[in-house]
């Protein structure tokens, strides 16, 4: 049987606003705590550790974990746009399974401010730039906008006009997620919305994107130890979680051919079929599914890349309720990055923390009830999609 590396503890901030955080060394601290807290070790334990964020000067990574503690040890600083959280726990997986260590911690932070996302580096070229001329060229039409509008926007346009669905599939996706949220004490927005809520909403980007479509800006911070079975048996870990599989995808040269693959399609794709390869079994033995909503287009084009639905299927799946409880998966249980929220950095940690609290039985009222394989997507632009499953150990 293959050894695989465990997730014994995980721990997160309830995640709020720009202007009511703490500072990022403090919210990571307590998510740092409270995962080890949770595995039942120490900081002592940890022989590396990997630190995701992206709006930060060098070395924060240090900076956090020094207020648990100085012990010496390995630590990486990660940033890979909105996938670096789950980099993060990638590189701490691989050090683990690889027998380089037994114990590493991933976590993650990030401090944002309010409006859209924009670059701090202005005086150099940004790794968009080929990215933006291959959108104009693909989608001549496409409104201008901030960056992520416009990619995640032109993406969900061009899923329309591919497939003839109705528009209101976004919104919906909007309000199944915020009926999970509604359930999740640690979301950030957690009143129950209606179709024509959504609809009715500004528009943020034409014709289809509106206001509530679209996840907040969020300061906040998340952290999973892991460790090996061997480890997890000699410190009597017995709430692990298994990762039995765990790809990392870029971009390829046709990723950039029109708007969907733009946002990581191909990406998420790949990862997912690597993924279904080292586990040995399908998307069809997954119970819960954390993915990556930023807009809820890309939820829906998600669902075809990870195979839970078949290529133009979304809107069936949608109206089937088949991304909810009750139908075939549960998607974003804890209401997603549109509703708990998305600090960049914690987001793939975030996602990993709610998962292993489904395997466990332990995530309250929201509780997807029997789960045992659990599926993580984490997408950042530029590009990387990571794709972990989980096993209940």
């Amino acid at each position: 049987m293959t050894n695989f590396a465990q997730v014994a503890g995980v721990g997160m901030v309830k995640f709020c606003k720009p202007g009511q955080q703490n500072p990022y060394r403090v919210m990571a601290a307590d998510a740092i705590r409270a995962a080890l807290k949770d595995a039942g070790l120490s900081l002592d334990h940890v022989q590396q550790a990997y630190a995701a964020y992206i709006y930060g000067d060098s070395t924060c990574g240090q900076h956090a974990i020094y207020e648990v503690g100085k012990t010496g040890i390995p630590v990486v600083n990660v940033n890979n746009n909105c996938s670096s959280g789950s980099t993060a726990l990638f590189l701490a997986r691989q050090a683990v399974q690889s027998g380089a260590v037994e114990c590493a911690l991933a976590f993650g932070f990030e401090e944002m401010q309010p409006g859209a996302l924009g670059s701090h580096w202005d005086d150099r070229e940004s790794p968009f730039d080929p990215m933006m001329s291959a959108l104009k060229e693909a989608a001549p039409q496409a409104p201008d906008g901030p960056l992520a509008l416009q990619m995640f926007g032109s993406a969900g346009t061009a899923y329309i006009e591919k497939y003839g669905a109705n528009p209101d599939i976004f919104a919906k996706v909007s309000v199944k997620t915020r009926s999970h949220a509604v359930k999740n004490p640690l979301s950030l927005f957690n009143t129950a919305l209606t179709v024509d809520e959504v609809m009715a909403a500004p528009t943020i980007y034409a014709p289809y994107l509106t206001r509530l479509m679209a996840c907040p800006p969020t300061c906040g911070a998340a952290a999973a130890v892991v460790c090996s079975a061997s480890f997890a048996r000699k410190h009597g870990i017995s709430a692990g979680v298994e990762i039995i599989g765990q790809s990392m995808a870029t971009d390829i040269e046709n990723s950039w051919d029109n708007p969907i693959d733009l946002i990581g399609a191909k990406m998420t794709a790949k990862a997912a079929s690597e993924v279904y390869e080292q586990a040995g079994f399908g998307v069809e033995e997954v119970d819960v599914v954390e993915l990556h909503d930023c807009f809820t287009p890309n939820e829906v084009i998600t669902y075809e890349g990870l195979g839970l639905c078949p290529e133009g299927g979304a809107e069936k799946f949608i109206n089937d309720g088949d991304n909810t409880h009750g139908g075939k998966f549960v998607v974003n249980p804890s209401g997603g990055l549109m509703s708990k929220g998305h600090p960049i950095g914690a987001t793939g940690l975030a996602q990993c923390t709610e998962l292993v609290w489904h395997l466990r039985g332990t995530a309250g009222e929201r509780q997807v009830e029997g789960a045992r394989v659990a599926l993580q997507h984490n997408l950042g632009l530029g590009g990387a999609a990571v794709v972990t499953m989980y096993r209940k150990v």
